[in-house]
């Protein structure tokens, strides 16, 4: 247990309920373009059915966490479908418990997402058109964010009342910290002594046809969608532009730069207003004959600017009171001003550095104008085309020259590439993917893919390869050398079975070796922070039981190379909290109880899940055409 919650601890927790509404807002799934009375679910809890689309737009979000890793497609869909469910139970479970999320929280949670935002703040227009090109209402979409945080709400409920105590902590560091003294030998791959005949060479091939096959390829026709083509379509005249720089003139202005010093003459118990005002004139007239910055470190009262010829830096509005504001603004550089009045006394100010305000002239960011303005022009039409794309391309699933028609684009074609590699288009992973779903390679065309932010792409077969097996006389040299390897391997995992043998029969290490022509290493303290060791070694080692009665603990530790490492354990120091992990305390204890908490959550949601009505089909059917 400890040891999950050490991995735990170095690393991020499980992914939460809410990245069902966070990763990503699925701008061009598919929604609801048929009757589901038409359909047959793939899945049901309850009374809450689930179709092919749902499952299938829970993988497109599911699986992008998984990018790259090589995960098998049939593995992922399960997960997704898994996760669908367990979702849909704690949902179910919350609402009959009554759980709910308030609009004020909802309303919060909203203006929160990025996806929503322009320049960090909440952008009730863009807002507006995502919903509309999801076909989403804004009650509807409200309903999810509310469902998504009554379950959250539930989670932390659970992982939230969990704790850890004070030697919970202490035994995650004996653990953490634990040193171990070793002796070890390792035992390189032995030689084969006679090379494999040839039924040996055929049974292997027979064996293992899957690891000689030529991958399966494809070739995919395909429209695409880009933001930058549809911004270049934008008709612009000058009086569209001159309009648009005048109202986005901030845009095009550098702003004025005021730096300020003064000398503050304070009224207090002790100063009263005519005296504050005698000596602020005073020292004005003496402006003839001595610096600002010097008598600003002589008689101001504002001691912090004072030891710095009074400079209060740049000047910004909304900072000061208004009568000390007006006096800044309206002197030139260099000039002084009267004494001016605040609630702290009077003031004398200087502006001491003035860059006048600055606008663009029109014609010097005229492309600059005229890229903003087809950009913001073009982003209504991209969404409207990026919704009429993915409905077009969903009702007519046999071709695509339909939808290239209506929108007025060019079908392109690919060369043929491999799940794992291509050029062109192909060469990102996303479309590699779409081209190998099961949709595509049944002849339909894929769900919309986002190439970035602004590139949206359908596709569909082409052409199809199926994988081949290569022939025997092509792959004999492998296949013999994978034979020898093997050989070898088995070799040398027999070698080192037989030292572990006689050094459990209570033979020294050092004559084993020294027999077998052996070099003995020798480690003391040990620790899991050790770089000098094979990772897989390191593991096994601390995984190793430890010494019972003097007795060292014997075990072969398998390296990825295929040698094999005979080690003997001789001894375990248990771990203390250096001080350093006395400072981290509070966070390990937080962390521990977080991992605690999730063991927890998932211990509850599964038995909910156990008890649920929950029934999935053995095959689910395929997207409805």
């Amino acid at each position: 247990m400890l040891t999950r919650i050490r991995e735990k601890f170095q690393g991020a927790f499980a992914w939460g309920i809410l990245i069902v509404i966070g990763v990503p807002f699925a701008l061009w799934g598919i929604n609801n373009y048929v009757d589901n009375a038409k359909e047959t679910p793939v899945a049901s809890v309850g009374d809450k059915d689930f179709y092919q689309r749902d499952v299938a737009k829970a993988y497109e979000q599911y699986s992008q966490n998984f990018q790259g890793l090589g995960i098998d497609e049939k593995v992922l869909k399960a997960q997704a479908l898994d996760k669908l469910i367990k979702d849909e139970v704690l949902l179910q479970y919350a609402n009959a418990q009554g759980l709910a999320a308030s609009d004020d929280s909802v309303r919060e949670f909203i203006k929160s997402l990025e996806y929503f935002q322009t320049d960090g703040k909440f952008d009730d227009k863009k807002y507006k058109s995502l919903l509309a090109a999801q076909r989403m209402s804004t009650t509807e979409f409200v309903g999810r964010i509310k469902n998504a945080l009554v379950m959250q709400q539930f989670q932390d409920s659970v992982v939230t009342s969990s704790f850890a105590t004070p030697h919970d902590v202490e035994s995650f560091f004996k653990i953490q910290n634990q040193q171990r003294d070793v002796d070890y030998v390792t035992v390189t791959l032995q030689q084969a002594p006679t090379q494999p005949t040839d039924d040996e060479i055929a049974a292997y091939y027979q064996q293992h046809q899957n690891a000689y096959q030529v991958p399966q390829q494809s070739a995919i026709e395909y429209v695409e969608l880009a933001f930058a083509d549809i911004a270049k379509q934008v008709a612009v005249t000058d009086d569209k532009l001159k309009a648009f720089y005048e109202e986005q003139k901030d845009q095009f202005t550098t702003p004025e730069r005021r730096k300020i010093s003064h000398i503050l003459f304070a009224v207090n118990d002790k100063v009263t207003d005519a005296m504050a005002l005698e000596k602020a004139k005073k020292t004005k007239s003496e402006l003839a004959n001595k610096q600002f910055a010097t008598l600003a470190a002589e008689v101001s009262d504002d001691k912090t600017s004072a030891k710095i010829g009074g400079d209060l830096g740049l000047f910004n509005v909304g900072v000061m009171e208004k009568s000390f504001e007006e006096a800044a603004i309206a002197l030139k550089q260099g000039e002084v001003s009267e004494p001016i009045r605040s609630k702290f006394g009077y003031h004398l100010i200087k502006v001491t550095e003035l860059v006048p305000v600055e606008v663009k002239p029109f014609a010097s960011v005229k492309d600059e104008v005229t890229k903003a303005y087809q950009k913001a022009q073009a982003e209504n039409a991209f969404y409207e085309a990026g919704e009429k794309l993915t409905e077009m391309s969903y009702e007519n699933p046999d071709n695509l020259q339909t939808v290239a028609d209506a929108l007025g684009l060019q079908i392109k074609k690919s060369a043929l590439f491999t799940e794992d590699k291509g050029e062109g288009i192909a060469a990102d992973e996303k479309i590699r993917s779409a081209a190998f779903s099961e949709e595509v390679l049944q002849g339909n065309n894929s769900a919309p893919v986002e190439l970035g932010t602004e590139r949206l792409v359908v596709l569909r077969q082409l052409e199809h390869k199926a994988a081949a097996t290569r022939e025997l006389s092509e792959v004999k040299p492998e296949i013999i050398k994978a034979l020898l390897d093997d050989k070898a391997k088995i070799m040398t995992a027999e070698k080192a079975k037989q030292i572990k043998i006689r050094l459990q029969a209570g033979e020294p290490l050092q004559t084993v070796a020294a027999q077998d022509k052996l070099a003995v290493k020798k480690i003391k303290g040990l620790t899991r922070n050790d770089t000098s060791l094979a990772e897989p070694l390191k593991q096994a080692i601390f995984k190793a039981a430890k010494p019972v009665a003097d007795k060292p603990s014997v075990f072969i530790a398998p390296l990825p190379s295929g040698e094999q490492v005979v080690v003997s354990l001789s001894k375990v120091t248990e771990g203390v909290m250096s001080e350093n992990d006395k400072k981290q305390f509070d966070l390990a204890q937080k962390n521990i109880a977080n991992a605690f908490g999730q063991d927890e959550f998932n211990a509850v949601l599964n038995s909910l899940q156990a008890d649920a009505d929950i029934s999935i089909e053995s095959k689910p059917q395929q997207t409805a055409e």
